[in-house]
């Protein structure tokens, strides 16, 4: 689902690969985060980020987040058990973990601007290879709160 076209498999990775967990998420924004409370995040994340290890890509967008995130996997292990009490969002729902030998697909982070339609089209794809029930709920519940457009007001910024 989100391999790349020319990413290299098999044993003739470069070098400069390494053992990376990755882990794409989705989830809601909780009560009050908005484009300052991203811009926070984002400015922390970067932070730690960079003592840690780890890049990937944040995007948000109609009070959805939705996260690829790659590094070694005790890093990554714990910024996943960080995630799930973190108040600023629920309904986190895992859409890729893997542990492989390979080069980074985010070696830097970006700043770029996506549109809710662009979450949208990830939660879709999301929901029809869903098999986890828990998942599945929580995919409709992230889609209902997009489809409501209770909150067309929230930033739509990117964070990669």
């Amino acid at each position: 689902m989100f391999d790349e076209i020319g990413f290299p498999r098999g044993p003739d990775l470069d070098s400069v690969a390494s053992i990376l967990d990755t882990f794409a998420y989705c989830s809601r924004a909780g009560d009050g985060v908005d484009d300052v409370e991203v811009d926070r995040i984002i400015d922390f994340a970067q932070r730690r980020n960079v003592e840690l290890g780890i890049t990937g890509v944040l995007v948000f967008g109609s009070g959805v987040f939705f996260q690829w995130i790659e590094g070694p996997p005790a890093a990554v292990a714990t910024l996943i058990a960080s995630l799930h009490s973190d108040p600023r969002h629920y309904d986190i729902v895992a859409l890729d973990r893997s542990v492989e030998k390979r080069e980074r697909l985010y070696p830097n982070w970006e700043m770029e601007r996506v549109g809710a339609d662009d979450i949208r089209e990830v939660l879709l794809e999301a929901l029809e290879t869903a098999e986890d029930e828990s998942n599945v709920a929580a995919l409709r519940r992230i889609l209902k709160h997009l489809d409501s457009g209770l909150l067309d007001t929230l930033g739509r910024s990117a964070i990669g």
